[in-house]
């Protein structure tokens, strides 16, 4: 076991698996996405090996149909269906160490391959976008350059000035400008910010759980080797929950823009509001009474 197996984000192997890519002559896959499904898989609740995720047709829709779009946020210029291909290099790799069969490979290609097209159309989607995913877009839509914590954060003070309604109008503007596909009928009101609110919450707190589990299940490992408990899960179990909450945040930046995650929940909770059930029940009862 590699001492950084023991931190909680995952340590991907995305270089070595570029510069297997590279040596076997095959077309580049980007490493962000690269580096995103290699986190995403192993952070799944499939199976690991020798550092690489164990592929199954589970795993990959789970990946490509149902976590995706909960984290990751394009740039501008990249190209969608770079998941799907990061996916079949996997793939790949794993038929290439003998941990797949021919039939098998070819099944999960062709999974990947379809579910990776979907999943482009899933990241288009307004009614499925979440707080971190959506600012990122705002952001890229003026101008704003994400690298730049200090420009990023002026420009989320300066969106914090603007009313409810502008706010709203601006989340419209990007189906209208072609970022996102056109959101429903009902338009940005206060049921899609409570949904965006909740995708969220749900999103972050699914990807704390994961680290969590990656902790474990390298605990386990460090057992039965007859080595000692690390710190992060040697402490008291509130610390290692926040550790957990924090390694989230980061993540969730690496997929949508550096830092911009941990921004909207410590200083503008106010533009990425996550509802309580309190919050919840309230605007369902009014719902009832309509």
């Amino acid at each position: 076991m590699n001492d950084e197996d023991l931190r909680l984000a995952p340590r991907t192997r995305a270089a070595d698996l570029l510069a297997w890519a590279a040596a076997q002559d095959r077309a580049p896959v980007a490493e962000a996405p690269l580096r995103a499904v290699l986190a995403l898989l192993e952070l799944g609740e499939g199976r690991m090996h020798d550092g690489w995720p164990e592929l199954t047709s589970t795993a990959v829709e789970h990946l490509l149909y149902e976590r995706l779009y909960l984290y990751v946020q394009p740039e501008p210029e990249a190209d969608p269906l770079a998941y799907g291909a990061a996916v079949r290099l996997v793939v790949d790799h794993q038929r290439a160490a003998k941990r797949l069969n021919a039939k098998r490979q070819e099944r999960l290609h062709a999974e990947a391959e379809w579910q990776g097209e979907v999943a482009a159309g899933l990241l288009r989607r307004a009614d499925l976008v979440t707080w971190p995913r959506l600012y990122a877009l705002l952001l890229h839509a003026h101008g704003v350059d994400v690298a730049d914590e200090a420009e990023v954060r002026a420009w989320l003070a300066g969106f914090r000035e603007l009313t409810q309604d502008e706010r709203l109008a601006a989340f419209a503007a990007l189906g209208q400008a072609g970022w996102l596909d056109e959101v429903d009928e009902q338009g940005w009101g206060p049921a899609r910010v409570l949904s965006v609110g909740m995708a969220t919450d749900g999103a972050r707190r699914l990807l704390e759980q994961g680290l969590m589990r990656r902790s474990y299940r390298n605990l386990a490992e460090l057992t039965a080797l007859g080595r000692p408990m690390p710190d992060e899960l040697a402490g008291d179990f509130g610390e290692f929950e926040d550790a957990a909450a924090e390694a989230a945040l980061d993540l969730y930046g690496e997929w949508t823009a550096p830092g911009l995650p941990r921004l909207l929940v410590t200083e503008f909770p106010d533009l990425a509001p996550e509802p309580g059930q309190e919050e919840i029940d309230t605007y369902l009862a009014g719902l009832a009474q309509e």
